[in-house]
């Protein structure tokens, strides 16, 4: 008998919850306990992280796990080497539900970086507004360069002092392209840096910065341990031997 565990916290794992659910399937929803008000989804729920690798496999086998779906951001690199290791050590089959990183298109200004440190180092020394939208955990190397002013653009209002000028957006995605470059035009944005997450639920800021003319100084994703992929919610039910509910 199928009993699911899905690392989530995504929108793709929000969707797969939800065919899930609709098609009857034991599992259990894992959010990493990052956002203070998480969505609520359709599948018994648990919250904040297992304790590494050897905590993750104690609970696979505590819980009946047989299968383990990775949906988790594609920056979440020690979330998913952590189930590669843990389900190597159980046993466990595991896919990985990742969406097609973006791919440069004509109009497109991007300085591709391959990490945070880099990204900071490509911005320009003359004070700009630069759009930050990389998650608040990743915001702190930036405070080399404190000259610009920064927008970002969280789930929750962020805490504590940051060591740059900031102003906040408190919202949750996805967003559209038409508020995208309202919100660019209005607030002056010169420059952004962003993680190529992929898919279309972030794509809006990328499609408005084409439009605009903007550099995008583009993070590439982190290197992760071979594993088995799906790019649709239809790939992972077929994966877990049933038939997607979407469109019914």
């Amino acid at each position: 008998m199928t009993r699911a565990l899905i690392l989530g916290g995504t929108s793709d794992a929000n969707a797969l919850a939800a065919e899930i659910a609709r098609a009857g399937i034991d599992a259990i929803y894992s959010y990493g306990g990052r956002t203070r008000a998480p969505a609520g989804q359709p599948l018994p729920t648990r919250t904040g992280g297992f304790g590494g690798a050897l905590g993750l496999a104690e609970y696979i086998r505590q819980e009946g796990i047989t299968h383990v779906v990775d949906a988790t951001h594609p920056f979440a690199a020690e979330m998913s080497r952590n189930a590669v290791a843990a389900c190597a050590d159980t046993q466990t089959p595991l896919i990985a539900l990742e969406r097609a990183p973006w791919v440069k298109a004509p109009g497109d200004h991007w300085i591709e970086v391959a990490d945070l440190a880099a990204a900071v180092a490509d911005l320009p020394e003359t004070p700009a507004r630069v759009f930050l939208a990389i998650g608040r955990q990743h915001i702190a190397p930036f405070g080399e360069k404190p000259q610009h002013t920064y927008t970002l653009r969280f789930v929750d209002p962020p805490e504590g002092a940051l060591p740059f000028k900031a102003d906040f957006i408190v919202s949750r995605g996805p967003f559209t392209l038409q508020s995208e470059l309202e919100m660019m035009r209005s607030r002056g944005i010169a420059w952004i840096v962003a993680r190529n997450s992929g898919g279309d639920g972030a794509r809006a800021k990328i499609d408005a910065a084409r439009a605009l003319g903007l550099p995008v100084i583009m993070i590439a994703r982190p290197e992760l341990p071979e594993r088995l992929r799906a790019e649709s919610v239809a790939e992972v039910l077929a994966w877990l031997g049933h038939r997607t509910c979407l469109g019914a």
